[in-house]
């Protein structure tokens, strides 16, 4: 029986997923399908019971479903249970297994340009996509990281839950020299005329600086950073690996991620260049 998957959302018609995953199918001569699925908040636990019902051996969840998909599942991994959200499902014959592979996907995207575990890391924003990166930098052996939000409690509280340190915005500004490695985690800064979440006066030349959002594939800040003469990397390669993680799951293959995120680029508008 040809085996099928999906990613539900709503909206889902946006997604890349759908391109990505049945590349690799091709790619690996897999005899598989990957298909967008528009599930609205109401109809979420009579979707996913059509799906088991059909067959289904795996999806990707995005948004609103994340955390509403969660008491639906039979297991948990360890990544999904640390968010309280799930973005893989993976059928193991038995069970619904969710997990979380968001935050260990910006992990593998860093580490594939070659960074430090003992870089002095700072975390931009304290939501639910810095908690997954800041939760995938600790099981991944990043020692030193330093977490700055608008609202400082949530710094603080992001960072006693990750063994992290909380600073304010003003102080990493001041500090921001120090740092071998920026990631930048939130919204704020696409709306013309928007302050940057942080200033990069006193960034050092060299430094790493990373946004997980893909599009536009240069942001604001990247594009300030790229002017101080940083490394810049957006959210594409996070997507990719997320997405290849996922697959691992399903088909026990790792995927061909460089690849992908030249293809990713290129279907974005963008020109991908090879560090």
């Amino acid at each position: 029986m040809k085996k099928w998957y999906a990613v539900i959302g709503d909206p889902i018609s946006h997604s890349l997923s759908p391109f990505m995953h049945e590349s690799w199918f091709d790619e690996y001569d897999i005899d598989a399908a990957y298909l967008p699925i528009h599930v609205e908040p109401s109809q979420l636990e009579k979707s996913f019971e059509a799906m088991k019902t059909l067959g289904i051996s795996g999806f990707n969840i995005t948004l609103p479903h994340k955390q509403s998909i969660v008491p639906l599942l039979g297991k948990l991994e360890e990544s999904a249970m640390q968010m309280n959200a799930v973005n893989t499902v993976n059928f193991d014959g038995t069970h619904y297994l969710g997990s979380n592979t968001d935050g260990d996907g910006f992990v593998r995207s860093i580490l594939a340009h070659s960074v430090d575990k003992a870089s002095k890391v700072l975390l931009i924003g304290a939501g639910g996509a810095a908690r997954g990166i800041a939760c995938a930098l600790k099981r991944a052996g990043f020692t030193d990281v330093t977490i700055t939000n608008r609202t400082f409690r949530r710094a603080e509280e992001l960072a006693a839950e990750t063994g992290g340190t909380a600073v304010t915005l003003i102080e990493s500004e001041e500090r921001l020299a120090e740092f071998g490695v920026l990631i930048q985690t939130t919204s704020v800064g696409l709306a013309t005329g928007e302050a940057l979440p942080i200033s990069l006066e006193r960034v050092k030349a060299g430094t790493l600086v990373a946004d997980i959002i893909y599009n536009p594939l240069e942001t604001p800040f990247l594009k300030k950073a790229e002017e101080k003469n940083c490394i810049t990397l957006n959210g594409v390669g996070m997507f990719v690996y997320q997405g290849a993680i996922a697959f691992e799951k399903w088909t026990g293959i790792q995927p061909n991620t460089e690849k992908m995120i030249q293809l990713i680029t290129e279907k974005l508008g963008g020109t991908y260049v090879n560090d």
